[in-house]
C-alpha cells in the first residue's frame, strides 16, 4: 500500500520471495520527475544521507551513478557547506561524508523506473485502499476503490498472503485493523510544532557563493528558527525557513523573505536580496515524530508496516528517504535469513530496528525543544547521562575534526551511535577543550592539514 520510496523499495525486496507483488498507489504516477499530490512534502528540501545511499546501492546496484548522471548535486560535509548550530559555525574541513540534495521527484522517478522494470511487480494506481481483508488473527488482503470521485462506488477485494503498509504518515491502518477485529498499534509521539516553508531561487550566475554549495542554520532550544539553501539538479537552490508553533513561516512572497531575518545570521537574507525567485513559497506543518509499535505481541499475521507508516520523523533532520531504503534492506535480509523463519513479528522487529537510530536522533533532539508535547517526552537516567555526553559532542563537533567526523557519520546513519564512544572521540569529548571556531561564516573550505 503506497507507491512512494518506501513502498517501491519494499516491493523490490519482496519480489525475490513472491510470485507477484502489487503496488497500490492512490495517485497516478507522473511521466517523469514531477511532484505528486500524495507526497505533500515533495516540494521541500530532501537530502539523501550516506546510510540511505549505501542501502539504495545495495538494493539497486549502480543507482548512485544514475543519480549523479541525472545531475543530483553531491555536497561534501562540512567542506561544501556553511553550517551553524548551537551558536557556532562549523569549520570547513575536508569532507568526511557526502549528501545528495536533488529534488525528491527526481530521486523517486529514478527508483520507480528501476523497480517497476521487474516483471514480478505490477502497479494499480489511481486507486485507494479503503480497508483490509481478514480477521484479528491474520490479514488476507485489501479492499480497493478507484479514485473516480464516487465515495459510494463498490470496493473490490485484492487477496494477498502479505500486506505491507507503506502509505505514509497519514496511514489509516489503525481504523482498518480495528474494523476487522484486530488492535491498532500503540503510538509514541513527540511534536515540537515545527513548521517550515520553502521556495526555489536562482542566485547570480546560478551559484550560491563561490565554493559554497549550501547554507544551513540548524534550529535548537536556544535559537528556534532554522533555515538554509540547498542546491537542486537544475542549478537553482531550494530555500527553507522554519519556526515553532505560533510562529510559523509565512508563504507570502514578501513575508517569506522578511522571515529569514529571524535567523541567527543575515547570510541567507543577504543572498536572497540578489537572487531570483522561481516559485511561490509552500508551507508544511506535519512534523511530529510518530512511532507505531507493530512489534509488540498480539498483532495479526500477514501485515507489516514500513516507511512513514511505521515511523515518521521530524523532516528537518532529513532522515526519511534514508530510512525507507534501510528498511527495505532490513526486509530483504529478514526474509532471506536461513537461521530463522521470517514470521510477521520477527520481520516487523527488523523493520523497527532499521529505523531506531534515526528515531533516537530525531526524538532525542526534539525532546529538548521548547513547547514539545507527546507521549514519548519522558526520559530515564540513561537518557540524562547520554544527553550530557552528547552535549559535549555537539560543543566539539564544529571545531574538532575527529569528533566532527564521528558526529556526521552517526547523523547520516552510516555509523552506529557507538562511533561517538570510540577511544579517540571519547578522549576529545571527555578531556579535550572546546576548540575555537570561526566568528563569522567561513567563506571557503579549509585546505587539508590546515590548523587555522
Amino acid at each position: 500500500m503506497g507507491g512512494s520510496l518506501a513502498g517501491l523499495l519494499a516491493a523490490h525486496a519482496l519480489a525475490g520471495h513472491a510470485d507477484r507483488v502489487t503496488v497500490v498507489e492512490r495517485d497516478r504516477f507522473p511521466d517523469g520527475p514531477k511532484p505528486r499530490p500524495g507526497v505533500p512534502q515533495g516540494r521541500h528540501p530532501h537530502v539523501l544521507l550516506k546510510g540511505g545511499q549505501q542501502a539504495l546501492e545495495a538494493l539497486l546496484p549502480g543507482f548512485l551513478d544514475e543519480l549523479r548522471e541525472a545531475g543530483a548535486p553531491r555536497v561534501g560535509m562540512p567542506s561544501d557547506m556553511v553550517m551553524w548550530q548551537n551558536g557556532r559555525w562549523f569549520r570547513r574541513y575536508p569532507a568526511t561524508t557526502h549528501i545528495y540534495t536533488g529534488s525528491r521527484a527526481q530521486l523517486e522517478e529514478l527508483v520507480r523506473r528501476r523497480v517497476l522494470a521487474d516483471p514480478v511487480i505490477s502497479v494499480v494506481d489511481g486507486t485507494d485502499v479503503v480497508g483490509l481483508l481478514g480477521d484479528a488473527a491474520r490479514v488476507r488482503g485489501v479492499l480497493l476503490r478507484e479514485r473516480s470521485g464516487d465515495a459510494h462506488a463498490e470496493a473490490r477485494p485484492l487477496e494477498a498472503d502479505l500486506v505491507v503498509d507503506a502509505s505514509g504518515g497519514g496511514t489509516k491502518a489503525a481504523q482498518w485493523l480495528t474494523a476487522i477485529g484486530a488492535e491498532a498499534a500503540p503510538e509514541e509521539t513527540i511534536d515540537t510544532g515545527l513548521a517550515y516553508a520553502s521556495r526555489v531561487y536562482r542566485g547570480p550566475d546560478g551559484v550560491l557563493d563561490g565554493d559554497t554549495l549550501g547554507y544551513y542554520v540548524y534550529p535548537g532550544p536556544d535559537q528556534v528558527h532554522g533555515g538554509g539553501a540547498l542546491p537542486l539538479e537544475d542549478g537553482s537552490h531550494l530555500v527553507i525557513v522554519s519556526g515553532l508553533r505560533g510562529d510559523e513561516p509565512p508563504t507570502g512572497d514578501e513575508e517569506f523573505v522578511t522571515y529569514t531575518k529571524r535567523l541567527a545570521h543575515p547570510l541567507l537574507d543577504r543572498w536572497l536580496a540578489d537572487a531570483e525567485p522561481l516559485s511561490p513559497a509552500f508551507g508544511y506543518r506535519r512534523t511530529a515524530n510518530v512511532r507505531r509499535r507493530y512489534d509488540v505481541p498480539g498483532r495479526p499475521a500477514g501485515f507489516l508496516a514500513t516507511g512513514d507508516a511505521l515511523c515518521t520523523f521530524n523532516p528537518i533532520y532529513g532522515q526519511g528517504m534514508a530510512v525507507a531504503a534501510m528498511s527495505a534492506v532490513a526486509l530483504r535480509d529478514a526474509l532471506a535469513d536461513p537461521r530463522r523463519t521470517p514470521t510477521t513479528r520477527r520481520v516487523q522487529q527488523a523493520l523497527l530496528a532499521a529505523s531506531r537510530q534515526a528515531w533516537d536522533i530525531s526524538a532525542g533532539a526534539d525532546r529538548k525543544m521548547p513547547g514539545a508535547v507527546g507521549s514519548a517526552l519522558a526520559g530515564g537516567p540513561a537518557d540524562q547521562v547520554a544527553g550530557w555526553y552528547l552535549r559535549r559532542v555537539q560543543e566539539r563537533a564544529p571545531g574538532n575534526p575527529v569528533v566532527g567526523a564521528a558526529f556526521r557519520a552517526v547523523l547520516t546513519l552510516s555509523a552506529p551511535v557507538g562511533a561517538l564512544f570510540a577511544p579517540p572521540v571519547a578522549r576529545a569529548v571527555l578531556f579535550g577543550q572546546v576548540p575555537p571556531t570561526p566568528a563569522e561564516p567561513p567563506t571557503a573550505p579549509e585546505e587539508p592539514g590546515s590548523r587555522t
